[in-house]
């Protein structure tokens, strides 16, 4: 991996792990119910990892999927010139999901309302799976609820497309994915103290404002370079593309 490459999959990585309140909210009580589905005697030991693990590898599939298919729209977006935009857009859902994560405006539901539609058809699918017997079982059922309506995951989605590359789009997803694993594996694991941990006041506030730096450092603009104490010269290198003046 290129150094240019290692901090964006270092954040993507950090938005899974500092995501992990909203997780809790979103599937921490799927999670539950999958574990509490397997059949008593295979409640434990390697056999409960291994269909644990069948589910959340199911699910961060179905983001490195998504990953890849609105990144390859990103790439229209850039070539149309509108990447900006697109970044303004991540930015702005970056610092929804921070004011979501301490409880401090809740406008993000709206947009996970949006994913509603598709939900309904997949939901019904999903529920025969129930209950899970086997790993490939869990991977399917993982698989399925991947595409569950998710203010975090579609703010690093659109996030991740505003790179305008398919290929790095999942990546990225992926490794978003694989940040969100420990606090889902715990949850299926330990799900009452993993509960209390997250519902913390300071977790919860402190997760929230490094989410809402990010959204802010994702914003186009000179703001970046003014924070690293660059001048108008590192601001011109900061700025993409499109945002550089164009001279004939």
């Amino acid at each position: 991996m290129s150094a240019e490459l290692l901090p964006l999959f270092l954040t993507a990585l950090a938005l899974g792990l500092l995501g992990g309140g909203h997780c809790i909210g979103m599937c921490g009580g799927l999670m539950g119910a999958l574990t509490m589905s397997i059949p008593a005697e295979q409640r434990k030991g390697w056999t409960l990892w291994r269909i644990l693990l069948g589910y959340n590898l199911g699910r961060i599939s179905s983001y490195a999927a998504a990953g890849a298919l609105v990144g390859s729209l990103g790439w229209l977006a850039q070539d149309l010139g509108l990447g900006v935009v697109l970044r303004t857009v991540a930015g702005l859902l970056m610092i929804a999901m921070g004011l979501y994560l301490a409880n401090w405006w809740s406008g993000l539901t709206r947009i996970e309302r949006a994913g509603r539609g598709l939900w309904r058809h997949l939901e019904p699918h999903a529920r025969k799976l129930l209950p899970v017997t086997s790993a490939p079982r869990a991977l399917a059922l993982g698989a399925l609820w991947g595409w569950l309506p998710c203010g975090l995951v579609y703010s690093t989605l659109i996030w991740a497309s505003s790179h305008g590359d398919g290929a790095l789009s999942a990546g990225l997803m992926l490794t978003f994915g694989l940040g969100t694993l420990p606090t889902l594996l715990a949850t299926g694991l330990f799900a009452e103290r993993m509960l209390v941990f997250l519902r913390n006041r300071r977790v919860r506030v402190t997760a929230a404002l490094l989410v809402i730096l990010f959204g802010i450092w994702t914003l186009p603009g000179p703001h970046k370079a003014w924070l690293m104490g660059h001048g108008s010269q590192g601001a011109a290198a900061m700025e993409t593309p499109e945002e550089q003046p164009h001279h004939h």
